[in-house]
């Protein structure tokens, strides 16, 4: 069955939707290679619809978020209604498939939204639940599921993270200024959301010129939230990365990759790996790391995305390849003038292929997001 739209069961439909995608957004970035998923439990016994289990994917990836709705529920599960954000998985791990436990416990009815392109589950997870009798609704919220999800969805498919890239631009068009070190471009309400941005991606990946210049720890620093700092990557093919350095620092604390190739001095990598710091072999084309195969490397060891931060060449490099699935353009108000590092992107010059999805405003920045279309 499919979602409609209109009638008071629709509404419903996608109000809980709506909100256990809410929930799934707890775990972004922390759910290993399994996605973070959202479950509701809902029963109504006459007098209105009750949340009675709610459920997200653990932190590392298990137990699935279905698990946890339905024993919260426990009893108030049978003849409820399930609101799952991913189709349920339906093959056979170290626990018995999620399908199968929502018919188990009795769930008369199940609402979802994505379908899942794994395909061990795609199409198999809603099957189980109907051979048993489950009224199955599928697709409600789903383009805003599946956005939510893109990570897993382009690391399922595509075997590489969905790439976002993160530029905040003067008003003059400038990310930066030479020889300045950081510059602060936007406000403190923009600064803060890109913190968030932070929080839900696997890593953060720049240039060695970033590195060089600011000495970043693209860490986040957002009170409460800095154990939710995510893996950092520097390519760096020629390992110049200082010991000194911010992000070396911080390596026994928040994973540190660098992405160098074979030729690079192996004392250097060794100095480096006395720190904690992480190498990924990469190989090389007209003197630059060949990044698409660097993401499908990033896809194998589980990152399902990735937030470009710096710099222009890098942010430039991934265009050119091809790779970026998501633009997210700040403008600030502050005007660089000389000696300013021109953006490779604006709002004008967005590639053929991206569809512009939303306008934020952050104080007196504005913030546009464009996805790369299916």
């Amino acid at each position: 069955m499919a979602a409609g739209e209109g009638s008071v069961q629709d509404i419903l439909d996608r109000r809980y939707m709506a909100a256990a995608l809410r929930l799934s957004r707890r775990n972004l970035g922390r759910t290993g290679t399994n996605p973070s998923v959202g479950t509701l439990i809902v029963r109504d016994d006459g007098d209105g619809p009750m949340i009675v289990g709610r459920g997200v994917t653990a932190i590392g990836g298990r137990p699935h978020a279905e698990t946890e709705a339905l024993a919260e529920a426990g009893a108030l599960a049978r003849a409820a209604t399930a609101y799952v954000t991913l189709e349920p998985c339906a093959h056979h791990g170290r626990t018995p498939p999620c399908a199968n436990a929502l018919v188990a416990a009795g769930v008369s009815r199940v609402v979802g939204a994505a379908s899942d392109p794994d395909p061990r589950v795609s199409g198999k997870g809603y099957a189980i639940l109907r051979a048993a009798g489950v009224e199955v609704v599928e697709g409600v919220l789903a383009a805003e599921t599946a956005d939510q999800m893109a990570g897993y969805m382009s690391r399922s498919l595509r075997k590489r993270p969905e790439i976002v890239l993160k530029l905040a631009l003067s008003c003059d068009g400038m990310i930066g200024r030479r020889g300045a070190g950081q510059v602060s471009i936007t406000g403190e309400i923009a600064r803060r959301e890109v913190q968030l941005m932070r929080v839900e991606a696997d890593a953060i990946l720049v240039g060695i010129g970033t590195v060089l210049e600011d000495d970043p720890a693209l860490t986040v620093r957002s009170p409460g939230l800095e154990s939710r700092s995510p893996a950092r990557i520097v390519l760096d093919r020629q390992i110049r990365l200082p010991e000194t350095s911010k992000l070396v620092a911080g390596a026994d604390r928040v994973p540190l990759y660098v992405a160098a190739c074979a030729e690079a001095d192996t004392a250097r990598r060794a100095a480096l790996e006395r720190y904690g710091v992480r190498f990924i072999g990469t190989e090389t084309v007209d003197g630059h790391i060949a990044l698409p195969e660097l993401m499908e490397d990033l896809g194998a060891i589980g990152m399902a995305s990735v937030l470009v931060e710096g710099g222009a060449d890098v942010a430039r490099a991934f265009l050119e390849d091809g790779l970026v699935d998501r633009i997210v353009l700040f403008r600030g108000t502050v005007e660089i003038g000389e000696g300013g590092v021109a953006s490779p992107i604006d709002e004008r010059s967005i590639p053929d292929g991206f569809r512009h999805v939303r306008t934020m405003q952050f104080a007196d920045d504005v913030c546009n997001e464009w996805t790369r279309e299916a």
